[in-house]
């Protein structure tokens, strides 16, 4: 497993490991947390490495502020971006649509899809989500799920664009993780336990990622667009949408900024629960 670490703020990198064709990649993710992605069965996911945030959020803990990262858009939640508290995050939970990936000839290139807890300003990351990625030139959809620093495991199933995605990551009485992920569209399930007593349970995040290997970030894959809703988090008790006026956490909006714009998030809906990344040609 290859690992790339970036210097801003909160650090996160995952390694997806691709058998045969391809070798083992990394993918990092901002100031958030990492996911796991594969081509086939024998393609394995990437592993999270913090990074940091390019702008320091604002010093009153309430609202949302925005900041970039190389790999990671979207949104995280934690009690205070600046100095978040501890063993207090319990539950997140998002739904989006597979978006239909968009590939040249000959392209590699990734875009995942995911929500989770940690990662945002830990080093310890429990996800689950999709990609949407190019294989050579040829479209490739599948599921994952990773407990950080374990690697990432593939799914057995059969993911396509358009379907609806529901997935959530929720920390019990039991003191062990529980992933969960449906295709609403299909009604297809997967569910697993784990233990991770490392976990900090800071952030929660909703996160589309571009990978990243010992080199640099990978090309992000040309996704179009990606809308999550029904978003929300359970932080120190408490559930609610990511943001809205009353919430008793602060809010970070993440854009992917390599050396160019790559991916733009949206501000959230009306209800604080859902929001749009765009891919941007570069």
């Amino acid at each position: 497993m290859w690992h790339y670490k970036e210097s801003r703020g909160t650090n996160i990198s995952r390694t997806i490991y691709i058998a045969a064709a391809f070798a083992a990649i990394v993918m990092i993710l901002p100031a958030v947390a990492g996911a796991t992605s594969a081509f086939s069965s024998n393609v394995k996911l990437p592993s999270m490495v913090p990074v940091t945030n390019k702008y320091v959020p604002a010093s009153t803990c309430t609202g949302v502020t925005q900041t970039t990262s190389s790999n990671w858009g979207g949104f995280a939640a934690q009690s205070c971006l600046t100095s978040p508290s501890t063993k207090v995050v319990t539950k997140v939970v998002g739904t989006w649509v597979e978006p239909t990936v968009k590939c040249t000839s000959g392209e590699t290139a990734y875009a995942a899809f995911w929500v989770g807890i940690d990662g945002y300003s830990s080093n310890s990351v429990e996800q689950l989500g999709t990609d949407s990625d190019c294989s050579g030139g040829s479209p490739s959809y599948y599921a994952w799920y990773e407990m950080y620093p374990a690697g990432p495991v593939t799914l057995g199933m059969t993911i396509k664009p358009g379907n609806t995605i529901t997935a959530s990551v929720t920390y019990n009485s039991a003191k062990k993780f529980v992933l969960a992920l449906k295709d609403v569209t299909t009604g297809k399930t997967f569910s697993v336990t784990k233990s991770l007593s490392s976990a900090a349970r800071s952030s929660a995040e909703w996160i589309v990622e571009a990978p990243s290997s010992s080199s640099g970030v990978l090309p992000l894959a040309d996704f179009g667009t990606v809308t999550f809703s029904s978003c929300s988090a359970t932080i120190s008790g408490v559930t609610g949408p990511i943001q809205t006026s009353t919430s008793t956490w602060q809010a970070a909006e993440i854009n992917i900024v390599g050396s160019t714009t790559e991916e733009t998030t949206s501000a959230l809906t009306s209800s604080g629960n859902g929001f749009t990344g765009t891919w941007v040609a570069t």
